[in-house]
């Protein structure tokens, strides 16, 4: 399953459309669906392509492909820039296929201030993988999503995990504590580092230091290595949440991911295999996947909501309202509660 071109993009369709229609639309989205399942990764894109154009489609495309979710591993990967995220990145892909797994691939870029598109196309820099039918590899612009994550991300998991992935990977584009998203869509969560930083682990041990679940030292062959290692022992020492009952202490890995073989890799493995597991008897992965569902319904209510409120923009409800708080009649708490009971 490969990715198609970067810029390809499916027109999103009228907002309003004949009744005749309509059944017909439903039909496309579900074969889009079910080729997705069978590995076509045109019908993939397609679908990640209607969840960033926020097409009117997408309530249907949503239930076109909930029951076929909930299988997929998700792992977040963050860490300050130029650790060698993709180069991670690309081999843990190796690695997941060796393996015989299917994986998807959504690496979120910094935003082009002009097209919006994303900026480093990931897909240039894993090109190992890029005649794989098993690997779909999707660059998605953060838009300037403080989280770094594009706000589609959510939707386009739900789009891989219901295309038959095993795991899916969301590389992030690792600019300090507004990384702490990705802990919120992943079961587990992977911070690289790298030796020679300087004041990096200092820098970034109020932020994503403390959603770790598994430390990777990536270039692990440069002089430093071992002192970066040493480092994060002693903040894990300092405590934290590992530090509760029963907690998941994050295990530390040296890597070096530009290596094709003695890479640390399958050790890396070893580790979210071990994390995977405890989140399994521990109930957190379960509750990890409530929290994250809650997340979205939630977004989803508040954009509604959002949308409902642009139509009194402007109206002369909200400006008689706010002729009122002007005049010293009511509060903005009440004129706001007034306006609310009114949508």
């Amino acid at each position: 399953m490969t990715s198609q071109p970067e810029g390809t993009a499916v027109q999103a369709p009228a907002a309003v459309a004949p009744s005749g229609r309509r059944g017909r639309r439903s039909a496309d989205i579900g074969t889009l669906v079910s080729r997705a399942r069978e590995g076509d990764a045109r019908s993939v894109a397609r679908l990640i392509s209607l969840v960033e154009d926020a097409s009117p489609l997408l309530r249907e495309v949503a239930a076109a492909l909930a029951p076929h979710t909930g299988r997929a591993r998700v792992l977040g990967l963050t860490g300050p820039p130029g650790v060698g995220k993709s180069t991670t990145t690309t081999a843990l892909v190796r690695a997941f296929r060796q393996a015989g797994q299917r994986v998807g691939v959504l690496a979120v870029d910094p935003s082009s201030p002009f097209s919006g598109g994303a900026l480093l196309g990931d897909r240039v820099r894993m090109q190992d993988h890029a005649g794989d039918r098993g690997v779909y590899i999707r660059s998605m612009a953060s838009r300037g999503h403080l989280g770094g994550l594009a706000w589609a991300t959510p939707q386009a998991m739900r789009v891989l995990d219901a295309a038959g992935c095993d795991v899916v990977l969301v590389e992030t584009v690792g600019v300090g504590q507004s990384e702490l998203e990705v802990a919120s869509l992943a079961d587990t969560t992977l911070v690289l580092l790298a030796p020679g930083m300087g004041d990096g682990i200092q820098a970034a041990k109020a932020g994503i230091l403390e959603v770790a679940d598994v430390f990777v030292v990536n270039k692990a062959d440069r002089d430093g290595a071992d002192t970066t290692v040493r480092d994060l022992r002693a903040m894990l020492s300092l405590g934290g949440r590992h530090t509760e009952a029963g907690a998941w202490r994050p295990p530390i890995v040296k890597t070096v991911a530009s290596r094709d073989t003695d890479n640390g890799v399958d050790d890396v493995l070893a580790r979210l295999a071990e994390h995977g597991e405890w989140l399994d008897s521990s109930g957190e992965g379960r509750r990890r996947r409530v929290e994250r569902a809650a997340r979205e319904v939630e977004a989803i209510a508040v954009a509604g909501l959002r949308e409902r409120m642009g139509d009194v923009s402007g109206s002369a409800a909200l400006g008689a309202l706010a002729e009122q708080v002007v005049a010293g009649e009511t509060d903005p708490y009440r004129a706001a509660d007034q306006l609310i009971a009114q949508l």
